[in-house]
Formats: C-alpha cells, structure tokens, sequence
C-alpha cells in the first residue's frame, strides 16, 4: 500500500505524440511507457502516482490547484507552456506544494526561445535532457520532498 498523498504527474502539448514526434529529439518512449515507468518506480518507494496529459493550459492549471489538497509533490513537464505560461508560473506559486519541472530534452541547448522557463522560475528544481529517465529522476526527487515534508 503507498504511503502518503500521490505524486501528480502532469504533461502538456504534444506529450501525447510521443514515441512518434521528432524521436531525434525526444526519443521513442511513448507517454504510456513513461507512465508504466514511473507508476513503477514510484511503487519501489512506497508511493502512488497520478498520471495526466492535456493539451489544453487551463486544465494544467486546474489540476495544479487540485494538486494543492491532494498532492505530495508534482512533477510537471509543461511541454512549450514552459516558455510561455504566466498562468501556469502563478499556480505553481499558489499552491504550496512542490512541484519538479521536467523535461525529456535539454532546453537550454535548443532554440533560443526555450531558454527562458516561466514554469522554472516558480518551480523547486529542473531536471531535463536526460530522456524518459528524466521522469524517473523527477519520481525520486518528489518522493524525497514528499518525505521531508511529512507527506
């Protein structure tokens, strides 16, 4: 049985594309086998998940404000609402819940345009460019603060 709240999951744009958008950049998991992943090493350390995607910014932010009451941690791979999301930014700020920016790329070592993180700036750390392992990172460092925090 896991301990404690869930970590929330959440993924935006074009996440549901993956295993089949530019895979030179993003790789060949599909956001199910990144999900499968994560749910299982999420369980290897007592803890549960839950998993969204949407393409659409308001339901991103709704989910950040369920995630305030419901939530140990969040970790949020933004997808290009991290270079534009000043709602996203303001929810992360609003909720008091940790939440880990995630990416499968590195940002910083593509366009110029993605070097500016609005979701960054709000959230407690990045971790990025080390492909669907960069989920499975993002899993332990959310367990860990969900720990520290009591959750």
């Amino acid at each position: 049985m896991p301990d404690g709240k869930p970590i929330y999951v959440l993924n935006g744009p074009n996440l549901n594309l993956l295993g089949t958008r530019e895979p030179e950049i993003y790789g060949r998991a599909t956001l199910a086998d990144i999900e499968k992943a994560c749910a299982e090493r999420a369980q290897q350390l007592g803890r549960a998940i839950v998993f969204r995607q949407s393409n659409v910014e308001g339901e991103l932010v709704n989910w950040l404000q369920e995630a305030r009451d419901k939530a140990a941690a969040v970790i949020l791979n933004a997808g290009a609402y991290t270079h534009t999301s000043v709602a996203l930014h303001d929810a992360i700020k609003a909720i008091g819940v940790p939440v880990i920016e995630t990416h499968l790329s590195n940002p910083a070592a593509r366009e110029e345009f993605r070097h500016v993180s609005l979701v960054g700036q709000a959230a407690r750390g990045v971790i990025a460019g080390f492909g669907a392992t960069s989920y499975l990172l993002a899993i332990e460092a959310a367990a860990l603060l969900a720990q520290q925090q009591g959750q």
